[in-house]
């Protein structure tokens, strides 16, 4: 039995006050493994629940030349236990939370990624196909589906008649269509 184990939770705080360290560990050794129990079973995690209690005792120890309790000590320990418990619940739920929100978040990131890569690469295949166009079936298809004019206007600008600009246009949308089944095929 240690020298302080008889006196009151009042007389120790009183000592604590005095930077006495037998009376600090007396407190400790009188309300740790309460603290703990209790921590535990409201966290469900061993870890946490004693990173709890040796907080609140670092907390005490840290404040007792200042530290002011005018209720009983074991009252105060158990509403300092409460409020870090609560803190600690709301911490694991905002974190519960973010990683909810960044795991819906990077899945459409990386869906949009892909599709994104996959769109580039549609792109340049078209490109290519696009110049391995014979001259004029080249031209006409870019002043069609590119520059958006109609077949009146490239028949004009190209002193050709529109039977042969939409000849042209089909034979540009015949070979991109074949490529483009082609690439689709191999992926």
């Amino acid at each position: 039995m240690t020298a302080y184990s008889s006196y009151t939770d009042t007389e120790l705080l009183h000592f604590l006050h005095l930077e006495d360290e037998i009376a600090f560990t007396e407190i400790y050794n009188r309300y740790w493994q309460i603290l703990f129990n209790v921590a535990a079973n409201k966290t469900n995690n061993l870890a946490e629940a004693e990173e709890l209690v040796q907080d609140i005792f670092l907390d005490i120890w840290k404040r007792r030349l200042s530290i002011d309790i005018s209720s009983n000590l074991r009252a105060y320990l158990a509403v300092a236990l409460k409020y870090r418990v609560i803190n600690l619940l709301a911490r694991r739920q905002r974190r519960l939370k973010y990683e909810q929100y960044t795991g819906k978040k990077m899945s459409i990131a990386d869906s949009s990624t892909e599709q994104w890569l996959g769109f580039d690469e549609l792109k340049e295949r078209i490109a290519r196909l696009v110049a391995n166009l014979p001259d004029k079936c080249r031209l006409v298809y870019q002043l069609s589906k590119e520059s958006g004019y109609s077949q009146r206007e490239i028949a004009l600008h190209l002193n050709i008649s529109e039977k042969t600009v939409e000849a042209h246009v089909n034979r540009a949308m015949k070979v991109l269509r074949t490529g483009i089944r082609f690439l689709f095929f191999f992926l």
